[in-house]
């Protein structure tokens, strides 16, 4: 599972991890899967109700931009839950996030731009980056600051070495970090103050703790923003999700769509527009999750996890193992094997300081979570 290619591409560790559990499943085991970050529940009944009448007739590709009912919807999103004005046309609904990051990165940099990232983060950005021939910014953020990234941060690393974009999530993965409006504000004037293009993953967007979450539109127009269906909706394996573009970055995107992927899924973009009405149900999957952060926070307090304060957003857990050992990857492993519980080793969002950390979903049943946290103390001890 360690195996890296010569230009750094690295596996997903959580995906690893994941293949074994399948593995140990089929052979019998009981896992307690913390690895992920997916919901544990379903999308919301309406949503199923709706695709199942819309199977036969939604078979088709859309628009490469999408389905206009989903991007109205989108709209009527932004000035609901944001207050701004977002236009049907700058909207472009894709296969998931994931997609939206390779489109962001084709449409606003020339190949061999470097875009910065936090370290940690999500392992995809660095991947994905390297993968498509684009150079990474490493700007480490740490436990003592909340993990929160500032705009001192950013004018420091760019000093150090200059960089065409930022890429940055708040809520994060997966710390669960979330910077309140100042602090966006500061990260957004920064970019614009260095001649720096910002893209704002907003995809934990919804799952905040401490108030209601701020995009990036509330402060700027210029920046890339993207978003998805997968965690506050519950529509994971959907693969839908959506990025709004500066007026300049639109046509660009819409070709790369039109090339890469020709439009997102039909009948995924159908499930999302009946999703966005869906809050309701949403906010009460949050809830569960809420709790969930709580239980988990002080079960791995109390088996000597380092581990401070409840993240501030999203759904991880992001704790220290100094206690237990150096090698996180090792850590995991013994973990899945021995105790049946999965985990994801902090390796794959820190290749540098990574080994002493690991990473615990709280997405799923609480069930899970308390089955998971007996089954380590016992393996602990």
């Amino acid at each position: 599972m360690t195996d890296i290619s010569t230009d750094g591409l690295m596996p997903f560790q959580a995906m690893e991890i994941l293949k074994r559990s399948r593995v140990l499943e089929a052979a019998g085991r009981s896992i307690c899967h913390l690895e992920l970050g997916e919901p544990g529940a379903p999308p919301a009944p309406r949503v199923l109700e709706v695709v199942a009448r819309a199977l036969p007739e939604a078979q088709g590709y859309t628009n490469a931009k999408g389905l206009l009912s989903l991007r109205e919807g989108l709209s009527a999103y932004y000035q609901t839950q944001h207050g701004v004005s977002v236009d049907v046309d700058s909207i472009l609904c894709t296969m998931g996030s994931s997609a939206g990051f390779i489109i962001a990165f084709h449409a606003a940099f020339r190949p061999g731009a470097r875009i910065a990232i936090t370290r940690p983060g999500y392992p995809a950005y660095v991947n994905t980056l390297l993968g498509l021939g684009f150079g990474v910014a490493e700007i480490p953020v740490t436990s003592a600051s909340g993990w929160h990234l500032t705009g001192a941060d950013i004018s420091a690393a760019h000093a150090r070495e200059p960089f065409e974009g930022l890429l940055f999530a708040s809520p994060a993965n997966p710390t669960g970090a979330a910077v309140d409006r100042a602090g966006l504000a500061d990260i957004i004037a920064t970019c614009e103050r260095l001649g720096v293009t910002f893209i704002s993953d907003e995809i934990y967007h919804g799952l905040d703790y401490r108030g209601p979450s701020i995009s990036a539109l509330e402060m700027t127009d210029q920046a890339i923003v993207i978003n998805s269906f997968s965690k506050y909706y519950c529509m994971t394996g959907w693969r839908i999700g959506w990025m709004v573009l500066p007026e300049h970055f639109e046509r660009r995107a819409e070709i790369l769509q039109q090339n890469l992927f020709i439009s997102a899924p039909t009948l995924s973009q159908v499930a999302a527009t009946v999703a966005l009405g869906e809050r309701d149900y949403s906010e009460e999957q949050k809830a569960s999750y809420a709790a969930n952060r709580l239980l988990l926070n002080q079960g791995l307090h109390d088996l000597g996890f380092d581990i401070g304060s409840p993240s501030d957003g999203a759904f991880y857990a992001y704790a220290g193992i100094s206690r237990f050992s150096n090698d996180s990857l090792a850590f995991c492993g013994r973990l899945l094997e021995e105790a049946g519980v999965a985990v994801t080793p902090g390796v794959d969002f820190d290749r540098v300081n990574g080994q002493g950390f690991v990473r615990l979903s709280y997405a799923g049943k609480r069930e899970s979570i308390e089955q998971a946290l007996e089954r380590m103390g016992r393996f602990l001890q």
